[in-house]
């Protein structure tokens, strides 16, 4: 967007609270705040709800919580008794905190923009990931791969833009973190598998995915993916896996294992954000930047 930061100085007292100093005048000015609540998921939330606080504060007309990945938005619903619906708890807080609207990328579920009391937008890597692939498996042979029922509408619609078959993988997940692949939904074989998803945390799903798609007779097997959490030993679990790569965005900063890895790379949502915030502070519409895909936000 060709503009500079704001200064801020952000620092931790002692006992670790989190202190946030907005150290440019704000008042009557539209404010974007970028912060992903990604690891350490807790840290950075307080950061982005005192931030908030601040420019509230301190007289901004508008803010805007540009938030590329949101946290806890697996938790989007009441999964037993007596547990949390935390992506709602969060979007409170946000609101609460003094947020006017809100920016985010590949919810985990599309209703968490209905837990919000104020104007959100998702936006989606839909158009970033279409670029990309173009780029490099244009002159292939491609069926793009739901690794589950859950992300069918995303992968058809990208399967859509690239004028690329659909295929879905049915498989049973016996407990949390740990998933079987049943079966594949579609015809793979002799063909380019590109695998979307929204989220790859511990990885076992794709690299399940990966192993039955090859075994059906996929060419080779990829990966597109919006968010990389990849905690724990993921990183070990994708390199030794028949993926030739995982991209993500870098709505969540690489680790260095990540940098390292063979197979694994990040590409970037700044222009896309970017062209996003440029559109919020000029009253224009978001949504047409997504009307190839016909999936689209107001």
């Amino acid at each position: 967007m060709n503009l500079p930061l704001t200064k801020a100085d952000v620092r931790r007292f002692s006992d670790m609270e989190v202190f946030v100093e907005i150290q440019e005048n704000v008042r009557g000015e539209d404010v974007f705040v970028i912060q992903s609540t990604s690891f350490p998921t807790n840290d950075n939330l307080m950061e982005l709800l005192v931030a908030l606080d601040a420019l509230k504060r301190g007289s901004a007309n508008r803010i805007t919580a540009v938030i590329p990945y949101y946290g806890y938005a697996r938790q989007d619903r009441k999964s037993g008794p007596r547990t949390p619906i935390s992506a709602k708890l969060v979007a409170n807080l946000i609101t609460v905190a003094g947020a006017h609207r809100v920016v985010t990328l590949d919810l985990h579920a599309g209703q968490i923009q209905g837990f919000f009391d104020i104007p959100t937008d998702n936006l989606f890597a839909a158009p970033v990931f279409h670029a990309d692939i173009q780029e490099k498996y244009g002159d292939k042979s491609l069926v793009i791969v739901s690794p589950d029922v859950g992300g069918v509408v995303r992968a058809r619609a990208l399967a859509k833009s690239l004028d690329a078959d659909l295929a879905i993988i049915d498989k049973r997940r016996e407990r949390a973190g740990v998933s079987e692949v049943m079966n594949i939904i579609g015809d793979v074989a002799d063909r380019h598998c590109i695998l979307v998803d929204d989220i790859v945390d511990s990885g076992g799903t794709l690299c399940n995915a990966a192993e039955a798609l090859m075994q059906a007779g996929g060419l080779s097997v990829a990966a597109y993916i919006s968010h990389g959490v990849l905690s724990g030993g993921a990183v070990a679990r994708v390199t030794a896996s028949p993926l030739t790569e995982l991209v993500t965005t870098d709505s969540i900063q690489a680790t260095e294992a990540m940098r390292v890895a063979r197979n694994m790379r990040q590409i970037s949502i700044a222009p896309l954000l970017g062209e996003a915030i440029m559109r919020i502070a000029e009253s224009r519409s978001v949504s047409s930047l997504f009307n190839y895909s016909g999936a689209a936000d107001d």
